[in-house]
């Protein structure tokens, strides 16, 4: 008896322990972030139109997303293939949806909105020293980074970091000011120079340098069934609106989206806190540095090569059925989505 009292005991423990688990994964999503009504000052600075068509994927998930933030500029940042035009391109099918996106929630921004705030950004890499000359976009992150507004403005940088870069170096002031999500890899090496200027000159800026951490997204976590990166794009995507047939055109109708973890941190989890739980990774902090993080580098977090990886692809089921909700706004086949 005693033996089956220690064995229910431990059986009661593991029961307690699991429910625990539950529960916080379900205040985790349920209290913090975009979705829980918490609105986020945005830029985005983007490759898109580039040699890589996730951006224009991440920039479709954004926009279906976009009635969650206060979006201030979009910018484009190559700084190779890829202008302000392709950004008008997708906003222009995003129009074609804002009528029925409308229907599910009433703070979707106008077309046109988003058009006065897409700005071209440097078209070439910086230069050794890390910066050149002011462009559209450096400037246009300066002039709403001195808005009035106490919250921070996040940067989200989906392609070269060059606009950034001269932002800062040419109002160093800002860095108080912003919160630099980096999805570096592929893009960093298009522009080392801007980056190693940030690295080196002004290492106290708030920055997440997500090298590997964003392949969680497509890479790994539950792929069964609907949620494979085909198939999820096959049926929930596909005939789901204007965004949706152009979504299923893109990467051989496959889900990449490398870009849209940055999105995915605000949508759950606590922003404040990099090494909290989103859907868009957690991070460590950098050693010696006050405001900056980086992959987490626990090999049960890597994916399989990628480290952090895990900590993204925990989730994928709770952000491909949010996406899937997405969509279907698109076609109205749902109402205002449930807070």
């Amino acid at each position: 008896m005693k033996n089956l009292r220690l064995s229910l005991g431990t059986v009661s423990l593991i029961v307690f322990t699991a429910l625990a688990a539950v529960m916080q994964t379900q205040v985790f999503a349920a209290q913090n972030g975009a979705i829980a009504g918490n609105r986020y000052r945005v830029i985005i600075s983007t490759d898109i139109g580039g040699d890589d068509e996730d951006d224009i994927q991440s920039m479709i998930h954004y926009l279906l997303y976009a009635d969650l933030f206060d979006t201030e500029g979009i910018i484009s940042s190559p700084p190779m293939k890829g202008r302000k035009a392709d950004i008008i391109k997708v906003i222009d099918v995003y129009e074609k949806d804002y009528p029925s996106l409308k229907k599910c929630s009433d703070t979707y921004p106008t077309p046109q909105y988003l058009r006065f705030i897409s700005k071209q950004g440097a078209i070439a890499p910086a230069p050794q020293a890390g910066y050149a000359s002011p462009t559209e976009g450096s400037d246009w992150i300066i002039r709403c980074s001195e808005k009035n507004d106490p919250r921070p403005l996040y940067l989200l940088v989906w392609g070269s970091i060059t606009d950034v870069a001269q932002a800062i170096h040419d109002r160093p002031s800002i860095k108080s000011k912003i919160r630099v999500h980096f999805i570096a890899s592929w893009n960093k090496k298009h522009d080392l120079n801007a980056f190693r200027y940030i690295d080196a000159n002004h290492a106290d800026t708030w920055f997440i340098h997500n090298d590997t951490t964003f392949r969680g997204w497509y890479s790994g976590g539950r792929q069964g069934g609907d949620l494979a990166n085909d198939v999820f794009v096959a049926r929930h995507a596909k005939g789901h609106g204007a965004l949706g047939d152009y979504f299923a055109t893109l990467k051989n109708g496959r889900i990449k989206m490398g870009d849209t973890p940055a999105v995915a941190y605000l949508l759950t989890g606590s922003p404040d806190d990099p090494t909290g739980p989103s859907w868009g990774g957690s991070f460590v902090k950098m050693q010696g540095r006050p405001n900056w993080w980086i992959d987490n580098p626990a090999a049960e977090l890597a994916e399989p090569q990628y480290p952090g990886a895990k900590t993204v692809n925990r989730w994928r089921e709770e952000y491909l059925r949010d996406f899937q909700k997405r969509f279907d706004c698109c076609s109205q086949r749902a109402e205002r989505p449930e807070p």
